[in-house]
């Protein structure tokens, strides 16, 4: 710990749905640059401008060592999240046509009718998880299409997606571990599979990995098996917790429910703010390579700081009443929930397309949601909910 601070904050104290934006929009008032000493020790920016500018400088705050607080990579260096430019950035040209506008939207009746299926038995009973119950499968099945995975491989993908998310939340180091190297395993059959049998290179993200090159030569072997793994699971649990938060924010506000029901049309715009307000991931980690100054703090090379996106989203001093859902707020679609600069989530259409579909969905076949049991909060690194007991009233 810095000599000169005591901890501004404990990070592994206990939370409620709520609680962390209190306690960011304290620090974003007191503590700018806050200091906790959980998880080793970390600094941690939480407004909007501070924020913003260091997902910008990726020289000065490096993702290639820690990309998240607490750190849960231990099994090796993933691209192209673990990577800084230019190092990261031929994984990043090699998946970014598949997550292109034009190729996501062709997805959009395989999300539909998979979120359909989904929802079907759930609002026939009349009650359900809106997380264990269809968030938390909806994203692994739209990956499995999007990843052309054997029927197989997407069921052992959906357990292990699961029971990786479930590990990671009870910040079980070792059981994370042996689930990571189990997708590495998957990754390597993928591979193998992709090799013996070719694919369009603009169609199946695996074979673009494998097409791919640099300065003329082909990507490393280790590297696209690491891609691979990353990919397996980077777009599984973002979507599940931000589709429970929501559905509690509706619950919470039936006139909303009812507007978005009559005007679908405005679901779209909702999905920014709602974004703005429950971003599923609390920020990214990155690790200070030069001194900077900050706050009248000298940060020194080697130093975890956390980007704090989810306060950042709620920093006043951008979004006015910033508590509050807007949909006529000017700036709505400035929000960081996708991250910023160079590793700006490629999948971002991807996520929305699917947010789009499930709310068009679940609100079309259903006259309110109710909530009717208490919401399980997620731990570091995301933020939102990991368990939402509903109603569905036809």
């Amino acid at each position: 710990m810095p000599a000169d601070r005591t901890s501004d904050f404990d990070a592994t104290a206990p939370e409620t749905f709520d609680s962390p934006h209190s306690l960011y929009a304290g620090l974003r008032k007191n503590r700018p640059l806050a200091w906790s000493a959980s998880w080793g020790g970390f600094w941690a920016l939480v407004r909007y401008a501070d924020v913003k500018r260091a997902a910008a400088d990726f020289k000065t705050f490096i993702t290639s060592v820690q990309n998240v607080v607490p750190k849960v990579a231990f099994t090796g260096r993933r691209p192209p999240l673990h990577l800084d430019p230019p190092e990261h950035t031929p994984y990043r040209r090699a998946l970014n046509p598949l997550l292109s506008g034009e190729r996501v939207a062709a997805l959009e009746p395989v999300i539909r009718r998979i979120t359909i299926e989904l929802l079907t038995p759930l609002i026939e009973r009349g009650w359900g998880d809106i997380c264990t119950d269809f968030s938390s499968h909806l994203p692994v099945r739209v990956f499995a299409e999007w990843m052309n995975l054997a029927p197989d491989k997407a069921l052992e993908l959906a357990r292990k997606g699961r029971e990786f998310n479930l590990a990671v939340q009870d910040q079980n180091d070792e059981l994370v571990k042996q689930i990571s190297l189990h997708l590495y395993d998957m990754a390597r059959t993928l591979i193998a599979d992709r090799r013996a049998n070719p694919r369009d290179p603009l169609q199946d993200p695996t074979s673009a990995l494998l097409a791919a090159r640099h300065n003329g030569q082909p990507l490393p072997d280790e590297m696209i098996i690491a891609t691979i793994r990353q990919v397996l699971v980077v777009g599984i649990i973002a979507p599940t917790i931000v589709i429970g938060s929501i559905a509690v924010h509706l619950c919470r506000h039936p006139d909303l429910q009812q507007r978005l029901r009559t005007e679908p049309a405005l679901i779209p715009v909702a999905l920014e703010e709602l974004l703005r307000l429950y971003t599923p991931y609390r920020g990214f980690a990155r690790t200070v390579a030069q001194p900077v100054e900050c706050h009248g703090q000298t940060l020194q090379p080697r130093q975890p700081i956390a980007l704090v996106y989810a306060s950042a989203n709620r920093d006043e001093t951008k979004f006015e009443r910033p508590d509050e859902f807007d949909l006529s707020r000017p700036n709505l679609h400035e929000h960081l929930a996708f991250g910023h600069g160079p590793h700006h989530c490629p999948g971002a259409e991807l996520a929305r397309l699917q947010l789009r579909v499930a709310l068009e969905e679940l609100l079309a076949r259903t006259r309110e949601l109710r909530l009717v049991g208490p919401i399980k909060p997620t731990r570091c690194p995301e933020i939102g909910a990991l368990s939402v007991p509903v109603t569905f009233l036809r």
